[in-house]
């Protein structure tokens, strides 16, 4: 980086945190500046730069501004790089209503950093997610890389119905038919229960792209998951579809069963390349993959 850009993005940085500090009005801010900033090669670094100087400055950890005036500001931040934002209803506790699948986890705020710095894996194609929880991934996807339609899938009846609200939230119809050039993609919400699908019931999706975000959490789950990825290999189709599972590496044991039932079904895989851009404020220490699944032949380990 140049002096004088250096420069630049130090004055941006003391900027935002005086006036978050002082919790001043949100059109206050020097929007615009962080904007142009935003186009060069290390914006991603001046988002996170702000995030650690406003909503995790030492300061704001033990005595911030109000919730209502930080979720505001993360919001109207977010939209800067990304252009939208994304809406969500969640909720506070970890394990609610008998499932964890009312929160948001770490993998699916890197998977949507992920897909929203590959749109070409998403668009003008149908998505089905595994096991979507609160939402964030897909809505993520929805909005910033132009898929054809998107099924959001779950098997919690109380996951499926905050779900349900989450995609009305952000603007996306859930009607059965939705206009061709209304620009926004077709939107379902479905029951899906990984022990009792069918391979004509997947079948029926029609899938392009099938994505899972932070679903290896024990291993019943896991082998699952991996009976469904074998139902999808053998669904007649011109084209397997592309698959990427996300996860949080919380011990040596989360991904090695994952990976080993893979092998045994004749499932290739292989890890992602990290992305650059970091958009979210997750736990910046955790151990995070992206695996692409291939649904034909073994893998060569």
């Amino acid at each position: 980086m140049a002096p004088e850009d250096h420069e630049g993005a130090t004055s941006l940085l003391q900027s935002f945190e005086r006036r978050f500090l002082a919790a001043r009005a949100l059109p206050s801010f020097p929007w615009q500046s962080l904007e142009e900033k935003l186009r060069e090669p290390s914006g991603s670094e001046l988002l996170l730069a702000i995030l650690q100087k406003t909503v995790k400055h030492p300061v704001c950890v033990q005595h911030g501004p109000s919730l209502k005036y930080s979720r505001c500001f993360l919001s109207k931040l977010i939209k800067k790089p990304s252009g939208d934002s994304v809406t969500l209803s969640e909720s506070t506790a970890i394990v609610s209503h008998g499932t964890t699948g009312l929160v948001t986890w770490d993998a699916a705020l890197y998977l949507a950093e992920w897909a929203i710095e590959n749109p070409a894996a998403f668009t003008d194609r149908t998505i089905l997610e595994l096991g979507s929880g609160a939402g964030l991934t897909g809505l993520a996807i929805c909005k910033a890389c132009y898929p054809r339609a998107y099924v959001f899938s779950d098997c919690h009846a109380q996951v499926l119905e905050q779900l349900r609200r989450n995609v009305l939230l952000n603007g996306f119809s859930l009607e059965l038919h939705t206009p061709i050039d209304s620009g926004s993609p077709k939107v379902t919400v479905a029951q899906l229960d990984w022990d009792e699908v069918t391979s004509s019931q997947l079948s029926a999706f029609q899938a392009d792209t099938v994505i899972a975000a932070d679903v290896l959490y024990c291993g019943e789950v896991t082998l699952s998951l991996v009976r469904v990825l074998k139902m999808l290999t053998d669904c007649q189709r011109k084209k397997a579809p592309d698959v990427y599972v996300a996860y949080t590496i919380r011990s040596q044991d989360t991904g090695k069963l994952f990976i080993t039932e893979l092998d045994r079904a004749g499932i290739h895989w292989e890890e992602v390349a990290p992305h650059t851009g970091k958009l979210f404020p997750y736990e910046e220490h955790s151990a995070i993959v992206i695996l692409k699944l291939t649904l034909t032949g073994r893998h060569g380990v």
